[in-house]
């Protein structure tokens, strides 16, 4: 052990490098007072010179140590070695023979910073051999990072306690050095026991809160959400919702744009919420009933703040929301309250409506049934009518069903358990929608199509050359048929495989004020069908506006034909597709021209080689529209879309008659072509 030497009265104490280690002594006192309350030797991580400035240290051989000639004044000395003395006992010395300890940890902290062997032993005065032993003895290389930056800062942290006067830097620096301690104290656990928690707090604060329910919006949501919905009806739509508590089947027939594929959405996403009930979407295609989804999702974000994820949609109480095409093989095995759009528009109607209604069997489950008109020789006309609940009956008990608009305006339950309605673009203005103006609407559609639009009224397409039952095997799913090569949400839809583009242009021609464009995917054989992937409508645009339009269509696909109208306004179309686009087709409209592309796309239709998406009923519409006349001198056959420079529509059906065109008469060419590689 080590002894003060009797001379010793003046201390004085060097720090070496900034650090610090305390000596303990059993027996030595200075001006009467020990050096240490703990007689233990004890590491504190510094290292720390107490020497006699007057005096020198001397080992229990009476060998001289060393001899410091630096003073401190004695008062600050001996608070310095009252506040050592009174810490705990922490990492006892492997020699306490001699003072080969501190010299010990002196030389580990210098070989963890770089210093060799000699160095260390030249500084320390010892011998290389001695340190050599140390460093083997105590593993000075198997020390973890871990290990040597913990003993960096505890010497540190000692150094900046001990000091009597401390500055705000200091202060700051201890508070620095604690969070440093926690971290690594965080990083010695998580090394064992690997978990990721014990590494960040937050995480364990996430992994113990209790999680949100998926969908979850809350009582709060619920609320905002019924306060949004109830706040945001027209008149008719409050009837559609009253109907809705007292019916089990609801049947309206309605204008188009009036808001009711939207209000159904957020009337079943109330009721689901509060109810826990299925709501099951069904329309003419997927895309379609996807729309339902959309306006779901958009308002309870809009309400709540919550985002609604998933497909289906699955809401904390167990309510689940499908959205289903009229794919019947696919639409089976759900129940629950069953949202039927636009069913006069489906293809198989019967067929399918069994599907949907076997959904909602059971009395708890609702039914809705919603659509525009189409034709009466549709299979759903029946539906609509009574014709099929009389037709299931004997002749004394069929009963007569009113569905004029005086009978339905009101809303009615018919002999059938069915609650119908008319609604018309009149009845949605009366009843608050203030959406439209009716005069230019009556600008922009003939007499024919504003009825059938806007005023509930059947086609008549008795004189049509496409009649609706001619048209409804073209109607297909194309969510489900075409995403094998078709991504409309990609820069390149259709990838490098080749379309043609037709387009009837506006302009002041008999056949003008709608501009209409259609993208067609050509067959590859006679058993392929064609496939219109989109199709546009512009209105009011000049020819430049036209030919700026179609060049932003041919730079998203692969275009191997482009079919014009030049009659007016087409020419200068033409003129200006043909600079980004030589070999544009130009087509003067004749008699014998119409009707040949008439005859050629009717053989097309009735092989069923034409498809497009059963949503697009605008499609159908544009194609039943046309009707077989004579010219003004009655001597030839031709065909129009009964309309004039100020009213009109079947721009989309001309516009993709034009692109078919270019297929020859006999079908798709399909003779392969060898290929011969030279290596």
């Amino acid at each position: 052990m080590f002894a003060v030497d009797p001379c010793a009265v003046d201390l004085g104490v060097v720090l070496r490098g900034g650090l610090f280690q305390p000596f303990a002594f059993q027996s030595a006192a200075v001006a009467g007072r020990p050096f240490f309350r703990n007689p233990e030797i004890f590491h504190v991580a510094p290292v720390l010179w107490v020497v006699a400035a007057q005096g020198r240290w001397i080992n229990g051989r009476g060998k001289r140590v060393r001899r410091v000639s630096a003073r401190w004044d004695r008062a600050a000395v001996l608070r310095a070695i009252d506040a050592l003395g009174s810490l705990p006992a922490m990492t006892t010395l492997h020699d306490t023979s001699d003072s080969g300890g501190t010299d010990r940890l002196t030389a580990r902290h210098l070989y963890w910073m770089g210093w060799r062997v000699a160095r260390i032993a030249e500084h320390l005065h010892l011998k290389p051999a001695t340190v050599h032993s140390w460093k083997q003895r105590d593993k000075w290389d198997e020390a973890t990072e871990h290990e040597r930056m913990l003993g960096s800062l505890e010497a540190r942290y000692i150094s900046l306690i001990v000091r009597d006067r401390k500055s705000n830097a200091d202060y700051k620096e201890i508070d620095e050095l604690g969070r440093a301690f926690e971290r690594l104290a965080r990083i010695s656990k998580y090394n064992d026991s690997g978990k990721e928690a014990d590494l960040n707090p937050r995480i364990r604060k996430r992994n113990t809160a209790a999680r949100k329910a998926k969908n979850d919006i809350g009582e709060e949501g619920l609320i905002q959400l019924i306060d949004a919905f109830e706040g945001s009806l027209f008149n008719y739509q409050r009837a559609w919702y009253q109907a809705g508590l007292d019916e089990r089947i609801r049947n309206i027939l309605k204008s188009r744009q009036i808001g009711a594929t939207w209000y159904f959405a957020r009337e079943a996403v109330v009721n689901a919420f509060e109810t826990g009930k299925n709501k099951i979407f069904l329309s003419a295609s997927k895309n379609q009933a996807l729309i339902f989804r959309n306006y779901i999702v958009q308002f309870v974000k809009m309400a709540t703040g919550v985002e609604l994820k998933g497909e289906p949609l699955v809401l904390p109480n167990g309510a689940e929301l499908h959205f289903l095409g009229t794919n019947a093989k696919t639409a089976q095995g759900y129940h629950g309250d069953v949202y039927l759009d636009e069913y006069f528009w489906i293809h198989g109607f019967q067929t399918f409506r069994k599907v949907t209604s076997g959904m909602a069997m059971h009395k708890q489950w609702k039914q809705t049934y919603f659509s525009t008109p189409s034709s009466i020789d549709h299979e759903a006309y029946g539906f609509w009518s009574g014709e099929l609940y009389n037709a299931r009956r004997k002749r004394d008990q069929k009963v007569a069903f009113d569905i004029s608009h005086t009978a339905l305006a009101k809303g009615l339950r018919g002999p059938d358990g069915h609650w119908r309605q008319i609604v018309t673009v009149q009845d949605a203005i009366a009843g608050g929608c203030d959406l439209f103006d009716l005069d230019q609407l009556r600008l922009e559609y003939s007499e024919d199509e504003f009825d059938n639009l806007l005023m509930c009224q059947f086609m008549d397409d008795a004189q049509s050359a496409f009649p609706l039952s001619f048209m409804k095997g073209c109607a297909v799913d194309a969510f489900d048929r075409w995403m094998r090569d078709y991504k409309p949400w990609t820069k390149r839809p259709f990838g490098e495989k080749r379309v043609w583009i037709g387009y009837d242009p506006s302009g002041e021609s008999e056949e003008g004020d709608g501009a209409g464009l259609a993208v067609i995917a050509p067959a590859e054989s006679m058993g392929d069908a064609h496939r219109v992937l989109e199709y546009h409508r512009l209105r009011g645009a000049d020819y430049e506006a036209q030919a700026e339009f179609i060049e932003r269509v041919t730079k998203r696909y692969n275009v191997e034909h482009i079919g014009i109208d030049v009659t007016g306004m087409g020419d200068s179309v033409a003129q200006l597709v043909e600079k980004f686009f030589p070999n544009v087709t130009r087509y003067r409209y004749t008699p014998d021209l119409k009707s040949a592309m008439v005859r050629q796309t009717q053989q097309i239709i009735r092989k069923q080689r034409l498809q497009f998406d059963a949503g697009a009923h605008d499609i159908t519409q544009a194609f039943t529209a046309i009707k077989r006349t004579l010219t003004k001198s009655g001597t030839q056959i031709t065909y129009k879309a009964g309309r004039n420079q100020h009213t009109g529509h079947s721009d989309i059906a001309w516009a993709i008659m034009h692109a078919l065109h270019f297929e020859p008469l006999d079908g798709p060419q399909t003779t392969r072509r060898s290929i011969i590689e030279a290596y």
